[in-house]
């Protein structure tokens, strides 16, 4: 999810949304993959689970047994629980984001999962890096994101803000 788009969501409206229509909580929080994946799951449980006389009774507004409808109730469950547990994770992190840029820390790093932390990979990269290495190739630190770049681009290429010379 990108940065402009990640902004504080309600955790009771993305897990209301979810329990009105399956997927419907997962597009308020701009998860679109997610939300047409758990409304195809909630589909075909309905239409390969669930005993046809259920469906028909339930949509004739007559109670079906609870046995009948059992399975698409644990799948509706488990999508309301994670639209919330979504809507959770995206508020720490546009906390963090905003306590951050309020310090001084700038925008987080690219490489950064929406947990913050960062990939195996660029803690490898940033460790193993040769800082006479890097100033002997024409690399500058991203006043941005502190993270070298080219010195012949005039943007850094790790997050695509100018680079002043």
């Amino acid at each position: 999810m990108s940065d402009h788009n990640r902004s504080r969501r309600r955790p009771w409206l993305a897990a209301a949304l979810a329990l009105l229509m399956s997927g419907l909580g997962h597009a308020y929080l701009r998860r679109w993959a997610r939300a047409f994946g758990w409304y195809a799951v909630i589909t075909a449980t309905l239409v390969f689970i669930v005993p046809d006389p259920a469906v028909d009774r339930l949509v004739a507004g007559d109670p079906p047994p609870i046995a009948d409808i059992a399975p698409v109730l644990v799948v509706v469950a488990a999508s309301v629980v994670d639209a919330y547990v979504l809507a959770v994770r995206n508020n720490r992190a546009h906390e963090r984001r905003s306590s951050s840029t309020e310090t001084g820390g700038g925008e987080p790093r690219p490489d950064a999962d929406e947990e913050g932390t960062w990939s195996d990979d660029s803690a490898i990269d940033a460790q193993s890096s040769d800082p006479t290495a890097d100033s002997a190739a024409g690399t500058v630190s991203c006043p941005h994101c502190g993270r070298e770049t080219d010195a012949k681009l005039d943007f850094c290429q790790w997050c695509a803000e100018a680079v002043d010379e």
